[in-house]
């Protein structure tokens, strides 16, 4: 089992890490090819991307859960209704939100956080983005679908092919022939539509499980899908959420020089957090698979197997950014400008503290969901991604100014983490009563 584990934990977390390394390059290309106005107007705009990620990734956990329920159970023709299904609805939502998009460019822009100085770079990427909207979405829903249809690798692959598609367009646009911010929007585009053809074409082979087929639309498996993937939409859309609520705080309290050093923080916690994703939806599908098989030993085991894990890789991180910090720094901030080199390098050290304790929240929320435990899920995302931050944001920054800023997240995750540990106990403990009543009862 341990073998399977890692078959799909692997490439998952390799998916992830290319999805955040190709992120983070297309940002020192804008960086380096346009200024850091358009640097800072990618940041700004995440939060659209990240919600779009989110609302597919809403229907494509609880798609995945459910499929992989009907795949164990032998059932492939359900699983494949539910797979066209979802699919279809996630097109309607896509088209749906382009158009509004388009239609309010501006009132998005300056929600988002766009100034005077940044509003025409923001403006500009948003309009080409949106378009590319339905690929972006379908794209990232294939990706978490083809490990439930049993090719894990494929995911990878799909990634891979992102990856360099956005890190070639966005160097040939934006460096070869100066268009500016246009180009990472182009080239965030045309990476999802190269990776979505790759997606289609596994899922009209012969051999594979998940097939486009006519389905009959079913409004109480909808009911199903959606309270399975809200922890995980929640946790997705927390990473926009929190981006958005930290520049509006950071804007307030500290100014451009903030905004310089969240950026860089930003993209090297995009890193850790889709590692942890990585091993939380490449643990689910197992997870999954031998819940609807009732083999909790099995399934118990794959969460104690991706807590260990977690635990290696966050102390790894941890110590790692410690000590390069100043050459982590150095990729986007210049040694010549000292005051903000060694004000990024002070906040980045204090701010990664939260990389020890926010995958345990990650892998918890995903394991609950997996076991169709929507509402234990719900707590931990909620709290980590919307609720708890924003009342540790808050109240660290008006106790401790901007440094308690920095040190919010890690104070949010580790209160996540008592409550995500408080839950488990109790979801323990509670199946270990209902055996030994059981167990009584027979006896008697």
């Amino acid at each position: 089992m341990g073998r399977k584990y890692f078959k799909y934990v692997i490439p998952s977390v390799l998916a992830m890490w290319i999805f955040s390394v190709y992120t983070m390059i297309s940002g020192v290309i804008v960086a380096k090819g346009v200024n850091e106005l358009a640097l800072a107007a990618l940041n700004i705009s995440i939060p659209y991307v990240y919600a779009a990620f989110a609302v597919s990734l809403l229907f494509a956990v609880g798609t995945s859960t459910i499929a992989s329920i009907n795949l164990g159970n032998k059932e492939t023709k359900k699983a494949s209704e539910i797979f066209t299904m979802s699919l279809v609805i996630i097109i309607i939502i896509s088209i749906v939100v382009t158009v509004i998009v388009l239609i309010n460019l501006d009132r998005i822009a300056y929600f988002l956080g766009a100034t005077t100085r940044t509003i025409s770079y923001v403006i500009e990427y948003l309009r080409i983005v949106s378009f590319f909207t339905v690929f972006i979405m379908v794209s990232y829903y294939f990706e978490v679908l083809v490990k439930t249809d049993g090719s894990p690798r494929l995911a990878t692959i799909g990634v891979c092919i992102s990856a360099v598609t956005n890190i070639l367009i966005v160097y040939i646009l934006v460096i070869k022939y100066n268009v500016g911010i246009k180009g990472a929007a182009f080239a965030t585009g045309f990476s999802h539509i190269f990776a979505t053809i790759a997606y289609v074409w596994h899922f009209s082979r012969k051999d594979s499980k998940l097939k486009f087929v006519l389905f009959k639309f079913d409004i109480s498996l909808i009911g199903k899908v959606i309270p399975i993937g809200l922890s995980d939409f929640v946790t997705e859309f927390s990473a926009g959420f929190i981006t958005f609520v930290f520049n509006r705080t950071i804007l307030l309290n500290i100014g451009d020089i903030g905004i310089i050093t969240y950026t860089v923080i930003m993209y090297i916690s995009n890193i850790v957090i889709m590692t942890m994703m990585g091993i939380s939806q490449g643990t689910q599908p197992l997870v999954s698979y031998y819940y609807g098989r009732d083999d909790k030993k099995t399934y118990t085991f794959l969460l104690k197997t991706a807590v260990k894990t977690v635990a290696i890789i966050s102390i790894g991180v941890y110590v790692m950014c410690m000590i390069f910090a100043e050459q982590i720094n150095e990729i986007f901030i210049s040694k010549e400008d000292s005051a903000l080199f060694l004000y990024s390098i002070k906040s980045f050290r204090t701010y990664i503290l939260s990389y020890l304790v926010l995958g345990f929240n990650i892998v918890f929320i995903g394991f609950y969901a997996a076991i169709e435990k929507p509402l234990y899920s719900m707590i931990i995302s909620t709290g980590r991604g919307l609720v708890v931050i924003v009342a540790s944001l808050y109240f660290m920054s008006s106790i401790f100014g901007e440094s308690g800023i920095w040190i919010s997240s890690f104070i949010s995750e580790t209160i996540c983490l008592i409550i995500a540990t408080i839950i488990f106990f109790r979801f323990f403990f509670e199946d270990l009563f209902v055996k030994s009543h059981i167990k009584n009862s027979n006896w008697i």
